[in-house]
C-alpha cells in the first residue's frame, strides 16, 4: 500500500503531470516523502528491506495513479539497483544516501546500451583514456529524471582504443556536459525527459560502474526490465478497476470477461516475480522478454476494456479526462526502450540461431 498522502497527491496531479502543468521538480521529492525509492534496498545501505520485486510492486502502485510519475520512479530505481550491483562499493557510498533521499536524480541512460546488448544499435558515447578517467564525446537521446536541479546518468561507453566498453555513472556539474530542454512528449510531460550532449567532458576512475559492459549489462537486465513492467502492471490493474465500477446493471455479464483478464494479468506478474527471485532471466533472458510484450499487451487489453465497460462517458470531459490520460500512457507502454518491436526482433533472432 502507498502512503496515503502519496496517493491523493498522485491522484490529484496526475493529469498535470501527464501534460506537464505541474513542475517536474516536486516528483522525485514526494516519493522520497513516502519512502518507495528505500524499498528492495537493505536496511544496512539506508533500505526498507525487501527486495526487487517488492520495489516492482511500489511501482506499480504509483504507476496506477500516475504513469509520468513512475516513469521517474523507474528511472531513480534502476539507478539504485546499477549502483547497489556495481563492484564499486566506494561510489555507492557516496551516491546511495542522497539518491534514496531524493536528494539526487538519478537517470538510466542504459537504453541505448541494452539496445547494443542486443545487436541493435552501436553505443553512442565514445571515451579516449586519460590519466586518471576519461574524456568522453558523444550524445543519449532520450533520457529521463534529468532532473534540473541536479542529477547522475548511467551510460555504456565505448572505448575510442578499441576493447570492451565499459558502464560510467556520470556527474550533472561537468564541463563540456550539456543537457537539452525537455523533449515535448503527447504525455508523461513532467518526468524531466530530455537528452544529453557530451563534448570532451572529463570522468575520473571512481565515477566507475563497471569496466565490462557485456558482464555488467546482462546482470542488471533483469531488474531494468522488471521495474519498467511494473509500469505496465499498474496502468493495467487501474483500468480493470475502472471497468469494474462501470459493469453494474445490463453491463455485469461482462464481470466474467473482466475476471479472466485479470486472472491472465496476475499470471504474468507471477511469472515475473518467480523469474527474478531465482534468477532465471540470467541465463534465459528470452522469458523477460515474453513477459514484458505480456505484460504490454495485457494493458492495452484492459485500457480497451475499461473504454467498453465505460461506453460514451469515456468522451465526456467530465467523466473521461482521466481515461484519455490512461489511454495515452498504454500508447507509451510498447515504446519505451527496448520497444515491443526490438524484443520481438530479438526473439526471432534468437529463434534463428538456435534452428541452425
Amino acid at each position: 500500500m502507498l502512503d496515503p498522502v502519496l496517493s491523493h497527491w498522485l491522484e490529484t496531479e496526475a493529469e498535470a503531470l501527464d501534460l506537464g502543468h505541474s513542475d517536474p521538480q516536486t516528483v522525485l521529492s514526494q516519493l522520497a516523502a513516502a519512502n518507495v525509492l528505500r524499498v528492495g534496498v537493505d536496511p544496512a545501505l539506508g533500505g526498507s528491506g525487501g527486495s526487487v520485486v517488492d520495489a516492482i510492486e511500489s511501482v506499480a502502485s504509483v504507476a496506477s495513479h500516475s504513469l509520468a510519475s513512475a516513469f521517474v520512479f523507474w528511472g531513480q530505481r534502476a539507478f539504485i539497483e546499477y549502483v547497489l550491483q556495481s563492484p564499486n562499493k566506494g561510489l555507492g557510498e557516496r551516491l546511495l544516501p542522497d539518491l534514496l533521499s531524493g536528494q539526487l536524480a538519478g537517470a538510466t541512460g542504459l537504453s541505448n546500451a541494452m539496445k547494443f546488448l542486443s545487436g541493435v544499435e552501436a553505443l553512442q558515447v565514445q571515451a579516449r583514456a586519460e590519466a586518471n578517467g576519461w574524456s568522453l564525446n558523444g550524445r543519449l537521446h532520450w533520457v529521463t529524471n534529468l532532473r534540473k536541479s541536479g542529477f547522475v546518468v548511467a551510460a555504456a561507453i565505448d572505448r575510442e582504443e578499441g576493447g570492451t566498453p565499459f558502464v560510467l555513472a556520470i556527474p550533472d556539474a561537468l564541463a563540456g556536459l550539456t543537457r537539452s530542454a525537455d523533449l515535448q512528449l503527447m504525455g508523461l510531460q513532467s518526468s524531466n525527459t530530455a537528452a544529453i550532449d557530451l563534448q570532451a567532458v572529463q570522468v575520473a576512475e571512481e565515477w566507475l560502474l563497471h569496466d565490462n559492459a557485456k558482464v555488467f549489462l546482462p546482470a542488471v537486465r533483469p531488474a531494468f526490465l522488471g521495474l519498467q513492467c511494473a509500469m505496465s502492471i499498474g496502468l493495467a490493474r487501474r483500468s480493470l478497476n475502472e471497468a469494474q465500477a462501470h459493469l453494474q446493471g445490463p453491463r455485469a455479464g461482462l464481470l466474467e470477461l473482466l475476471e479472466e483478464q485479470r486472472a491472465a494479468l496476475e499470471s504474468h506478474v507471477t511469472a515475473l516475480k518467480v523469474g527474478l527471485l531465482d534468477g532465471r532471466f540470467l541465463t534465459q533472458p528470452a522469458a523477460l522478454f515474453k513477459i514484458r510484450i505480456a505484460l504490454a499487451e495485457a494493458t492495452a487489453s484492459a485500457v480497451q476494456f475499461e473504454l467498453q465497460a465505460s461506453g460514451g462517458k469515456a468522451y465526456l470531459s467530465a467523466y473521461g479526462s482521466a481515461f484519455a490520460r490512461r489511454w495515452r500512457e498504454s500508447a507509451f507502454v510498447p515504446i519505451v526502450t527496448p520497444s515491443l518491436v526490438q524484443l520481438r526482433a530479438e526473439l526471432q533472432r534468437q529463434s534463428q540461431a538456435s534452428a541452425q
